[in-house]
């Protein structure tokens, strides 16, 4: 018995060194990770815009895919979601005034795109719309899911123009460089009106126009100084701070009748 046994052992342990080397060479799953300098960000009155620096690296990137050049990262920072009307303008007897409007859910009150080259260049339209990705892509919902389709489209479309016009939705071709094999920078464009709140920054990686992995860190912007005091008091203490602000402009007003007034 010793001889069959000695024998299995054997057989066994050559199965074992001969499955470890295949395992080790097993390649790892790319993964992409990001990192803010910080975690806020503070703005005044004055503020007139500003580049965002988000830094990010690959995890296990193939070198030879690395020095092709076949890896290609698109990071994305978005806004807090909040509602948004759209209303559209007609002249009516010489005077512009407003008949029909569309309510929008959810919507990112900006969208600030950078990329390593043209969107077009990195993958197949599809595969943004099943990402959501893009200004172009982002789904815009209607309050009132019963309106007409042509409609939802045409208030839709103006919501995107309206939000590019203003520089809340930009795009950085090019924004995102590789600063070696593994290591990048994005440059993301905060507009001067950026909106406060809790900012949401993505980056998505892919390698050869296939989407490989998402990850993402989040950023906080908030008012300083006497604006932060003003913007607190009015979302606190909205009913006050609005009959402030109408008996402000009343003394305002009869103040200038009084000044500017001919006798």
């Amino acid at each position: 018995m010793t001889g069959p046994k000695a024998f299995a052992t054997v057989l066994l342990l050559s199965l074992l060194a001969a499955t470890v080397p295949a395992k080790a060479q097993t390649p790892l799953t790319e993964g992409i990770q990001i990192g803010l300098s910080t975690d806020n960000v503070s703005i005044t009155a004055g503020f007139s815009g500003a580049d965002l620096t988000i830094f990010g690296s690959l995890e296990n990137p193939d070198p030879l895919v690395a020095r092709q050049g076949r890896y290609d990262v698109i990071v994305v920072l978005e806004g807090p979601p909040r509602p948004v009307v759209v209303r559209r303008k007609d002249r009516v007897l010489g005077v512009w005034v407003n008949l029909e409007s569309e309510t929008f859910e959810n919507v990112p009150m900006s969208y600030s795109v950078a990329t390593t080259r043209p969107l077009q260049d990195i993958t197949e339209p599809n595969s943004y719309r099943q990402l959501s990705l893009g200004a172009s892509n982002l789904y815009m919902q209607p309050a009132d899911a019963g309106d007409s389709p042509a409609t939802i489209v045409e208030f839709t479309a103006a919501l995107r123009d309206r939000k590019s016009a203003t520089g809340l939705y930009s795009e950085n071709v090019g924004g995102v460089q590789f600063l070696s094999q593994n290591l990048f920078r994005a440059t993301v464009r905060l507009a001067p009106n950026v909106p406060v709140g809790t900012h949401k920054a993505r980056a998505f990686l892919f390698k050869s126009g296939l989407f490989i992995k998402e990850s993402s860190a989040q950023l906080e912007i908030r008012k300083s100084g006497f604006e932060q005091s003003i913007f607190r008091v009015a979302h606190d203490y909205s009913f006050f701070y609005g009959v402030f602000a109408v008996s402000l402009a009343m003394l305002t007003g009869w103040l200038g009748r009084v000044v500017f007034r001919k006798d």
